[in-house]
């Protein structure tokens, strides 16, 4: 017997055998893109680490580059940090660390500084003399800077090779770790050699008082280091260290940025971090004035290799 298939029931059994026949195709979802690190704040007094939180937040959300930070108040055992374990040339703020190394060393060997390394010490720290710096990084060598760097549980900081200075490796844990050590008795730096440091880092010039100090009460004391530096890869580096004492609170900020436009970018993103942390730390009274940074920053150009 013959059976006959219309037309209709043809062409769905073609349409049926190409289905059957045709390639499987895996169709998997985007992946969706890593969530950026988030602030993560503590804090004692109740409140505080949720608005340090929200308000450090907010003072990232337009900014493009790469941001590090680190806050410890011991006052209100407050911490915040964002990116603690990122590298970045440090550019002049590695100077606070040769300070710290030259006065270790004589510590060391129980003698004073000379009046050399004295004038050395603050053209580095309050004119961020780049001069300085090298006479200093190479009297003490690689060597005695690392042996700080051991001494201080700086265990993440690279010194700079061939003399480069400014290119010495920091992240914000280590640097945290310097400014504690700096502002509280330890057994690394005598409490002579710590009053020596937060002394130069409070005459600083006027127009490299910028960074961190930005919105600190009148009724805190303020010691800073600043620094940048500009490359061929991830663009303007800025960095600032602060330490800032009184009204109750004992405090220090790192701040670490790269890829920056241009060096201003990285100014106002770290002065908009340190506005939001010591309005919350340290909340406006009657008569407190807020410090303005001046509006035309300047640093030492660390000298970088060729090709950079």
């Amino acid at each position: 017997m013959t059976h006959r298939i219309s037309g209709r029931t043809a062409a769905l059994v073609a349409a049926l055998s190409a289905a059957l026949l045709a390639p499987v195709v895996a169709v998997t979802a985007a992946a969706a893109p890593a969530p950026a690190p988030a602030v993560s704040c503590t804090s004692g007094t109740a409140g505080l680490a949720a608005k340090l939180t929200k308000d450090i937040t907010a003072a990232l959300k337009n900014h493009k580059g790469s941001v590090a930070l680190g806050l410890y108040d011991r006052s209100g055992n407050t911490t915040c940090t964002l990116n603690p374990a990122t590298a970045f040339d440090s550019a002049s703020t590695v100077k606070v660390t040769v300070l710290a190394a030259l006065l270790w060393d004589a510590k060391k060997t129980g003698r004073h500084l000379t009046d050399t390394e004295s004038d050395l010490a603050t053209a580095m720290i309050t004119q961020s003399d780049n001069d300085a710096t090298s006479a200093l990084w190479k009297q003490l060598g690689v060597a005695k800077v690392q042996g700080f760097l051991t001494a201080a549980g700086m265990t993440k900081t690279t010194p700079g090779a061939d003399g480069y200075w400014g290119l010495t490796q920091e992240n914000v844990t280590d640097e945290q770790k310097l400014l504690k050590l700096v502002t509280a008795k330890n057994s690394v730096l005598s409490d002579n050699s710590r009053a020596y440091i937060l002394k130069l880092m409070g005459q600083v010039e006027a127009d490299q008082r910028w960074g961190t100090p930005a919105g600190a009460p009148s009724t805190v004391s303020v010691h800073v280091k600043n620094g940048w530096l500009q490359r061929s890869t991830h663009g303007w580096r800025v960095h600032s260290l602060g330490t800032f004492d009184g009204a109750g609170h004992d405090y220090m900020i790192s701040v670490f940025t790269q890829d920056n436009s241009t060096m201003d970018d990285g100014v106002a993103t770290i002065q908009s971090i340190a506005t939001a942390i010591h309005k919350d730390l340290v909340p406006a009274k009657s008569g407190v004035t807020r410090y303005t940074p001046t509006g035309r920053p300047r640093e030492a150009f660390v000298a970088t290799p060729p090709r950079t």
